[in-house]
């Protein structure tokens, strides 16, 4: 017996997971290239410097991120055989034969 699973459920778990990858990709590579300097130098505060670098460029990329998805238009979840046409105040448009 087949399970047919939903698309919005893999959809959610698509975004969360690039809202994650987003957030820590920068925080580790900054983190590690401070560690780098920081071993290279015999220095002991770049890993923090570069770690909030890192976190601010994970923050920014996470906000630019959720800004597209929220400036794209949303597709109804429920499937209607009636659509009407609707202009951008809510107004219904004549129809045209």
């Amino acid at each position: 017996m087949a399970v047919k699973y939903n698309r919005n459920v893999y959809h959610a778990l698509m975004m969360i997971s690039q809202f994650g990858i987003n957030m820590l990709v920068p925080i580790f590579l900054c983190s590690f290239i401070g560690l780098a300097i920081d071993r290279r130098f015999g220095t002991s505060f770049w890993v923090v410097i570069m770690f909030f670098i890192g976190a601010f460029a994970g923050f920014t990329n996470v906000f630019k991120f959720a800004k597209k998805i929220y400036e794209t238009p949303a597709k109804t979840r429920r499937r209607r055989t009636d659509v009407q046409e609707v202009d951008k105040h809510g107004e219904k448009l004549e129809e045209q034969d």
